[in-house]
């Protein structure tokens, strides 16, 4: 059994400082790095990818909303075209920081309300893909295996990896709740790694319904801006290695 486990980080923004990026890096596989629309800048998104570099980890791009204010969490109607634009843009211009460091971008994972809206609607979802496989269709697509997003990558012939939450709860069809809702948050370290522990070996998780659901996984995801982000990961690797379970990058199985 092997499995990715992956942050959002490079959230910080001018003098604003998101997230433990030092700390949690060396302990995970791949980083999920904001590209300035919904948070990072130019400064922050050299530095995230240095210190990936540094700590040997994989790095994908994180794109969001251009929603500063919201942090990329609120929803936005856009165009197929605009979805298409936005998405390229950011991938390209962190490609660029990872270019020129020598490294190379492992996989794109949209961020927030564009994640959440991308697993729902199959216009906004086909757009973002066909933003990936225009600019390189090598890159892996990280999304929900019960999404809209997972569906349009594997359509258009991308590598694709299913991924799941360690902090949220699930609708039964798959879908995240939605964080306004009582119980979105998953906040015990202990019941986060009995759910994923559950999701890689059984490939079942339990609905905020109560009813089992089934799940695929390829990566497990922890925010990077969570209160409990350091003790997730930490708590994560750790019991994951326990159950002997391998913890390596999604390019080294997907």
């Amino acid at each position: 059994m092997r499995v990715d486990l992956n942050s959002d980080l490079g959230e910080s923004f001018g003098r604003y400082t998101i997230g433990m990026d030092k700390e949690i890096i060396p302990l995970i596989t791949s980083a999920n790095v904001a590209c300035g629309f919904h948070a990072s800048d130019p400064v922050v998104m050299q530095e995230t990818v240095r210190l990936a570099k540094e700590a040997g980890i994989q790095v994908g791009a994180h794109p969001g909303f251009p929603d500063l204010m919201g942090f990329g969490r609120r929803n936005m109607v856009i165009s197929r075209e605009e979805a298409y634009a936005y998405t390229l843009y950011q991938v390209g211009a962190l490609d660029a920081f990872l270019q020129a460091q020598g490294c190379t971008l492992q996989h794109v994972k949209p961020h927030g309300a564009f994640y959440n809206m991308a697993a729902k609607d199959e216009t906004l979802s086909e757009a973002i893909c066909k933003a990936i496989r225009d600019y390189n269709k090598e890159l892996i697509v990280l999304a929900l295996p019960a999404g809209e997003l997972y569906k349009a990558a594997r359509n258009l012939g991308l590598r694709t990896a299913a991924e799941v939450f360690a902090d949220r709860a699930y609708e039964e069809d798959g879908t995240l709740v939605n964080r306004k809702k009582p119980g979105a948050m998953i906040t015990e370290e202990t019941e986060a790694l009995t759910r994923i522990i559950r999701m890689v070996k059984e490939h079942k998780v339990q609905a905020i319904t109560g009813k089992d659901i089934d799940i695929e996984v390829d990566s497990v995801c922890v925010h990077g801006d969570g209160v409990k982000a350091l003790a997730f990961v930490e708590k994560l690797r750790d019991g994951l290695t326990k159950e002997g379970i391998e913890i390596c990058p999604l390019n080294e199985f997907v």
